[in-house]
């Protein structure tokens, strides 16, 4: 978990790779990382629904997201087809119109008429007045006139009638009018007309869009009014020599074809295509008008339509749910695809923005320059998802049943586990932990709590180490399990020694081990100070005992420190180490280790090594070594190698500080020879290091005090203390990196002010147990 902490302290992780290149895939993180997801899902079984929820979760939003892209290409393809399709019959029909207007205005009778309706009417019009004037229409008219009026009206009216044109009018170069169906309109100038009028003057025959009367003319019911949906086609007319003299306009109805073709484009029941000018004012014919009619978009008149009297502006909100926009209609701004198609832009949105109802919609458009208008195809947002609605509704019934079932099947795992708890706990105080009758609680670790007890059988005093009812999980019963499995294999003396394994019909994990009554070094060096040189020697040698067995059989303890090792008194002999906790202990050969640490710091910072803290997948034996000459050091001097104010501060000094010798800190000579093992033990370089257990006992032998603590001065020293020592609590030692507390102890290390070195190792413990 420290880690990050020190990668820039990490020169070795080159090696780390290239050693990593050669474990198997059952070695490797990932097939650690399958076995014990194997195991959780084995024993988890209320994580399956959460599972099945998850994979459905995944599955439907792959399969919606492919559903709607296939949707949203389908419905592109059909919007931009209708579209061109619309916009092809529209321009066929404008062209048919052009063209009926053209072979009109090419008449030779026609032209000779108007020919001469254009020459008598030059001196007979004196002034231009315009349809917004007050000024009459000119009468002052040539003898004659009228007939030629007649006349025109004759050679057009069979063209007329054949391509249902309703009415027409002649206008000069001036864009005045010469001859009208409407006798009014003659000598006058319209204003509105100007746009259509202009290109054909200008030789281009055309069809303007959709707009209002302005002169009175009958509608569709035959009554006379303004503002009657109109239309021109308008040709040029030419004289002997080509030239364009005047232009014919001829009106046709909008409400019939014109409106009829756009209609007939429409997806669904909600699909609608539809006409709009520069101000974007719908110019053809809605298939809702009595939907706007109760919208309140439309007067509420037997005749009202929505041809030339909708603004296609967006209220903000949908109209249809009841929403009403705060201003008037004409401050609201224009839908997006008017919007759009008006500024010349053709475009199509699938995403979905408001109509003119506001309603969500899908839609492409583009604009028509050369008729000065816009066309929409458009289809409810609603409708055109609708198959996806279905399928994200039955998706998210399916999630609601197994979300369901995962709650139930969580909740009753949850009661499970609790009466389980509460079986446990009444087993632990009803005293009695299968065949063992537990006695006096010792003490506590993090996970594990240690009782003295003794067999119903066999009556010998035994310390039971069990798991914390209230904190056992996957990682602390595998590391339970793992501890005892490796402290069976040990035979050594000097290692703690397990009696028993197993589970109570509860579920209470558990394993008895040899009781040990005597003291830990920490509270050794806390209670009595500095130990004499041939003390030192005796301990450290025993420690390497035990050891060298483990580092023979490829395991490294990688936690050896002061409140890890127990001095006693065993079969009659004094000062007998045994060393404890291995629940850190790391297999060289299978680095079974790293799925219990992660590839994290493992160990009690004031005795780890440099490459412990550097590269803590690479520990070896020299590893051990390293905190065992740190344990010396302390057991001499009575402080640890290094004090320090905070982790990262000690872990620097573990890997770039040169140690203080012994001698110095004591401020007294110590033999040369226990001096020099304790500082080759503590080298930063593994190669410089003993490289045994076994070499460092021999390097121990050869200090001149090696042998001169005897086995009376340990008998007297433990005669003087016994009474204190009796008198004592028995507590386990627990691992502050492991959390779990392992063995026996006499005393707790308690910090004093006297001894800040055990001060900083008492908080930088509670640093790394709490990481």
């Amino acid at each position: 978990m420290f880690t990050w902490i020190w990668h820039w302290l990490r020169p070795g992780r080159q090696a780390t790779e290239q050693a990593q290149a050669h474990i198997t895939f059952g070695q490797s993180a990932a097939g650690r990382s399958i076995s014990r997801a194997g195991l959780f899902f084995k024993r988890q079984l209320w994580i399956w629904p959460i599972i099945a929820v998850v994979l459905l979760a995944v599955i439907g939003f792959v399969l919606r997201l492919s559903i709607e892209r296939t949707m949203k290409a389908s419905l592109k393809s059909e919007l931009q087809t209708l579209l061109s399709v619309e916009r092809s019959m529209l321009e066929t029909w404008l062209k048919v119109q052009e063209a009926n207007a053209e072979s009109l205005a090419h008449d030779q009778q026609i032209r000779a008429a108007a020919s001469e309706l254009l020459a008598a009417s030059q001196p007979a019009i004196s002034e231009t007045t315009t349809i917004a004037g007050a000024t009459p229409p000119v009468s002052a008219a040539r003898p004659g006139l009228g007939a030629l009026h007649v006349r025109l009206a004759q050679e057009l009216g069979p063209g007329m009638t054949s391509h249902q044109f309703v009415s027409y009018f002649l206008a000069d170069k001036n864009r005045q009018i010469l001859s009208s169906t409407n006798p009014d309109q003659v000598g006058q100038t319209v204003p509105q007309y100007d746009s259509f009028l202009n290109r054909a003057l200008e030789g281009q025959t055309t069809v303007c869009a959709p707009f209002g009367s302005v002169v009175a003319m009958k509608d569709e019911t035959g009554k006379i009014r303004t503002g009657v949906p109109t239309m021109f086609v308008c040709a040029p007319i030419r004289d002997a020599n080509f030239q364009v003299v005047a232009a014919l306009a001829l009106r046709i109805r909008p409400e019939k074809e014109f409106t009829r073709i756009l209609q007939l484009g429409q997806i669904g029941e909600s699909g609608e295509t539809y006409a709009f000018d520069k101000s974007g004012l719908m110019v053809s014919n809605c298939r809702f008008d009595d939907d706007l009619i109760l919208l309140g978009l439309l007067p509420d008149m037997e005749d009202s339509h929505s041809i030339i009297n909708l603004n296609l502006r967006d209220p903000g909100g949908n109209m249809f749910e009841g929403f009403r926009p705060t201003v008037r209609r004409a401050e609201l701004s224009l839908t997006k695809s008017v919007a759009s198609a008006t500024s010349g832009t053709a475009g199509i949105d699938l995403e979905g923005y408001r109509d003119y109802r506001g309603v969500p919609v899908v839609g492409a458009w583009e604009w028509l320059p050369k008729y000065d208008m816009g066309l929409v195809t458009e289809i409810d947002h609603a409708e055109a998802f609708r198959p996806l609605t279905i399928l994200q509704w039955a998706f998210f019934s399916l999630f609601g049943l197994l979300a369901i079932s995962a709650v139930a099947i969580f909740v009753f795992t949850l009661v499970v586990a609790r009466l389980q708890r509460e079986a446990q706990k009444a087993a632990i105080e009803a005293k009695q932990l299968g065949q063992y009758r537990l006695e006096t609680r010792l003490g506590a670790g993090a996970m594990g709590v240690v009782y003295r007890g003794h067999h119903a059988m066999l009556r010998r005093p035994t310390a039971i180490k069990m798991l914390n009812v209230d904190k056992v999980n996957e990682t602390s019963i595998q590391r339970f399990e793992r501890e005892v499995q490796i402290t069976c294999k040990l035979n050594n003396p000097n290692t703690v020694a397990i009696y028993d394994y197993g589970r109570t019909p509860e579920g209470v994990f558990y394993y008895a081990m040899e009781f040990l009554d005597g003291i830990d070094l920490q509270a050794l060096v806390d209670r009595y100070g500095p130990q004499p040189e041939g003390r030192v020697i005796r301990i450290l040698k025993q420690i390497c005992g035990s050891l060298y067995e483990a580092h023979s059989m490829g395991l490294v303890h990688r936690d050896i420190k002061p409140a890890n090792i127990m001095l006693n008194r065993r079969g009659g002999e004094p000062d007998v180490v045994k060393v404890l906790d291995f629940g850190l202990v790391k297999a060289i050969d299978d680095q079974k280790q790293a799925q219990q640490s992660g590839g994290g710091l493992a160990g009690t910072p004031l005795y780890m090594s440099p490459e412990a803290i550097q590269t803590p997948d690479l520990v070896d034996a020299r590893s051990d070594l390293y905190a065992v000459g740190a344990v010396g050091y302390f057991l001499l001097t009575g402080q640890p190698v290094f004090n320090a104010n905070s982790l990262v501060e000690l872990c620097q000094q573990h890997v770039t500080t040169i140690p203080e010798s012994p001698s110095k800190r004591l401020g007294k000579s110590i033999s040369q020879e226990l001096e020099g093992a304790l500082l080759a033990c503590l080298e930063k370089s593994l190669a410089r290091r003993p490289q045994t257990a076994r070499d460092l006992s021999v390097l121990l032998d050869r200090a001149p005090t090696a042998g001169s603590w005897l086995t009376d001065d340990a008998e007297a020293w433990w005669g003087r203390h016994e009474r204190a020592q009796a008198a004592a609590t028995a507590l386990p030692v627990s691992s502050g990196s492991a959390g779990s507390g392992s063995a026996n102890s006499s005393a707790n290390a308690t910090p004093t002010a006297a001894n800040p070195g055990v001060a900083t190792s008492a908080s930088l413990e509670r640093t790394i147990a709490a990481g």
